[in-house]
């Protein structure tokens, strides 16, 4: 892991001594990253991949740091550690930024907390660097009871990166007639050997569901998808199967899979994968009680690597093909969704898993979920239907990455 520290210093201040005066902080950085030092004329060769912190190493150099605005990174991170009045001049340079709209922080103090802050920079840095030019799958089109669910496909490239690709359903078809019986049965019968147990599937059901797996994993193997949302109940009219199956393995070989079309929930899933490098669980707030702030989440489908033990059911509403009944383990959560038509706004809070359950009336997935905040968020102000579970306590992180690409907190 690379910074490259853009360096300003006043001609007044001995070059051969800034090494040495900042010796502490250099060589405390320098512990976890390489740094490579760029004087400031050059950071035009700097690439939009390379992780910049604009050092201050000495004071004077405001008036030559806001001449040369247009071509500091953004957000301006500014490293000053107090020597050579360093920090008087990040502070009057850190306020002119702000007051021409460019986000800007100072990082001064202890030396632990300093590192502390560069790794989470660094690690927010990455994970949006990542997002770029990542290519989603619209296979089919968005649920039409998804009203409030829809992305501005070109305001989600300007602030995100990312493009969302229209894909035809037919396209999947076409591959799912070609593949045969034989050429997925060895995998059907790994999958149904690792099963706790086979409720209502048949194994024509599980071929079925193997092929529609191989049909679209074809298809994002022709367009380099790295995520995909698919409109799953017109498969059903079409192939008389679900994908649920399909969906949870493609988790598993990590191309993020969503159910329903749902554009800002496939997002949200590749968002965190990108930070956290977790999977997430996709689904519906099923039960709310906001007495006890306890929520019940449900799905079809969850990836087979996020249970401990799966059983083979068929899909809930309809009955039919095959879907995942995962027993999850129990302990904390982060429950996550990111909103908005450029997908600007995000609900973000943490809980504990305490049960999987088994109602007769929900989808077949079912997690128990005490809130660390307030369930009503769900009924007085949400972000649409669909949210993301995701093992493990990911609050700060995943907070600090969307605050730090503009978008707002919905509680």
């Amino acid at each position: 892991m690379t910074i490259h520290l853009i360096s300003f210093a006043s001609i007044l201040h001995k070059q051969v001594s800034l090494r040495s005066s900042h010796e502490a902080i250099l060589s405390e950085i320098e512990k976890y990253y390489t740094v490579k030092f760029v004087d400031y004329q050059d950071m035009d060769k700097l690439s939009s991949d390379d992780f910049k912190i604009i050092f201050i190493a000495t004071g004077g150099v405001e008036r030559l740091v806001i001449q040369h605005f247009e071509r500091l990174p953004r957000p301006a991170i500014l490293l000053a550690d107090g020597m050579q009045n360093s920090l008087a001049a990040a502070l009057e340079i850190s306020t002119w930024l702000r007051g021409r709209g460019m986000k800007s922080e100072i990082l001064h103090g202890e030396l632990p907390a300093i590192i502390l802050r560069i790794h989470t920079l660094y690690n927010n840095f990455r994970a949006q660097r990542s997002l770029f030019g990542k290519r989603i799958g619209v296979i089919g089109t968005p649920s039409s009871w998804l009203v409030a669910s829809n992305v501005d496909y070109l305001l989600a490239k300007r602030r995100w990166g990312i493009e969302y690709i229209d894909i035809p359903l037919e396209r999947i078809y076409e591959h799912f007639q070609q593949i045969t019986d034989e050429q997925v049965g060895a995998s059907c019968a790994a999958v149904a050997s690792q099963a706790l147990a086979c409720r209502e599937g048949t194994p024509e059901d599980i071929i079925k569901a193997m092929r529609l797996y191989r049909a679209i994993k074809k298809v994002c193997e022709e367009e380099k998808l790295e995520a995909l949302t698919l409109s799953c109940f017109r498969l059903i009219e079409q192939i008389d199967t679900t994908g649920c199956l399909a969906l949870s393995l493609l988790n598993d070989d990590g191309i993020m899979a969503g159910c329903e079309g749902d554009l800002q929930s496939i997002f949200t899933l590749l968002a965190v994968k990108s930070l956290t490098g977790k999977d997430g669980f996709m689904a519906n707030p099923s039960m709310i009680n906001a007495r006890t702030n306890e929520l019940i989440l449900a799905h079809c489908t969850i990836g087979l690597k996020q249970t401990e033990r799966y059983i083979i059911r068929n899909h809930f509403e309809t009955e039919k093909g095959i879907a995942i009944q995962g027993l999850l383990p129990t302990g904390d959560v982060t429950i996550i969704k990111c909103g908005g038509e450029c997908l600007d706004e995000y609900y973000l809070s943490t809980g504990t898993l305490s049960e999987n359950t088994n109602y007769i009336n929900m989808c077949r997935t079912q997690v128990r979920i005490r809130m660390n905040t307030p369930a009503e968020y769900f009924l007085k102000n949400p972000l649409g239907n669909h949210h993301i579970l995701v093992h493990g306590n990911y609050e700060d992180a995943l907070n600090e990455f969307f605050l730090a690409n503009a978008c707002k907190r919905t509680e």
